[in-house]
């Protein structure tokens, strides 16, 4: 990858919403150029999305976060990829690592209460051949996300006292 396309990737990620015209004024380059670049590397997925990040606590429609860390046996000649493939076809699923350390994947998914969640964990996830053990992290606020801070905090309103 070179050089100009990780300056188009690093714009990107700032504000998917940067047309062509505005990358290659920030850049100095050909509006041609970056659009061909951009073409490109969504092609290649590269670039797979252009995603919102959303503040569900400012919205109504709230929903559950649980972050579940599942130990598993690999299967032979697949080692983790069909457990992990398994469990990310589910459309609650939003996202799936393979870790190193005490567990071997963790699952982020999102429901619309405790109740949906757990039925998912006990009744689809723990169900699966290979798994062995779950265990399940409800996020109870995000402070930040993507390198989004979702609230600012104000400093420390604290009087300063000195002896």
């Amino acid at each position: 990858m070179n050089e100009f396309k990780l300056k188009i990737l690093d714009l990107l990620k700032e504000d998917a919403r940067l047309s062509a015209s505005t990358i290659a004024t920030m850049l100095g380059a050909d509006e041609a150029e970056v659009s061909a670049a951009i073409a490109e590397m969504e092609r290649d997925h590269v670039i797979v999305k252009y995603a919102t990040v959303v503040n569900w606590s400012k919205v109504d429609d709230e929903k559950v976060t649980a972050l579940i860390q599942v130990e598993c046996t690999p299967e032979r000649g697949r080692g983790f990829e069909s457990i992990a493939e398994r469990i990310y076809l589910y459309p609650e699923v939003k996202s799936v690592y393979l870790m190193s350390g005490a567990y071997d994947l963790q699952v982020e998914i999102e429901g619309k209460t405790l109740k949906e969640v757990a039925s998912f964990v006990s009744n689809k996830l723990s169900t699966i051949e290979s798994v062995i053990a779950t265990k399940t992290f409800f996020i109870l606020k995000k402070y930040k996300q993507d390198g989004i801070i979702f609230e600012e905090f104000e400093g420390d309103q604290r009087l300063l006292v000195s002896p």
